[in-house]
């Protein structure tokens, strides 16, 4: 059985650097904002990272975390991913053009999607089937709007 540093390597360096986003990007007067937008992420990615899964579409064969519980990536699906939705919607442009926002939306997507490019191809972290670096840039870009209209909506503010 192989030993898989480099993977670990991986996983623990990502894991630590979200959280070291997370405290020094998430002012303490935005903690609420960020929970709720990391909880109604992390029901997303978890639905939908297991879903993708299961139909076999991509295949994570190192995982670090709850080996033999989910066939998916917990620390990208339950806390990495979120953890990067909270900052986006924290930062979101929102009285910007309809131009700024959806490049701003892309870069979150893109930033991710580049790094999975490479970790697909270089580790056993995540092995696309079925998937293509494209899809991982539709749906993050996707499922990062939906959870900043989601946040928009519970923190609407009465006029």
């Amino acid at each position: 059985m192989a030993s898989h540093i480099k993977e670990k390597g991986i996983v623990y360096s990502a894991v630590v650097m979200t959280m070291v986003l997370l405290l020094r990007f998430v002012p303490r007067q935005k903690i609420r904002e960020a929970q709720v937008s990391f909880l109604f992420q992390q029901a997303i990615t978890w639905f939908f990272g297991l879903l993708v899964v299961e139909k076999k579409l991509i295949k994570y064969p190192y995982r670090r975390y709850f080996k033999r519980a989910v066939k998916s990536s917990f620390a990208f699906e339950y806390f990495i991913c979120p953890a990067i939705s909270a900052l986006h919607n924290l930062y979101y442009p929102e009285k910007k053009g309809i131009l700024r926002r959806f490049l701003y939306t892309c870069s979150y997507s893109g930033m991710i999607t580049f790094l999975e490019f490479f970790i697909e191809k270089y580790t056993d972290l995540i092995e696309y089937r079925k998937w293509s670096w494209y899809w991982s840039f539709l749906s993050l870009s996707s499922v990062f709007y939906l959870s900043w209209l989601y946040s928009r909506w519970y923190f609407k503010k009465e006029e």
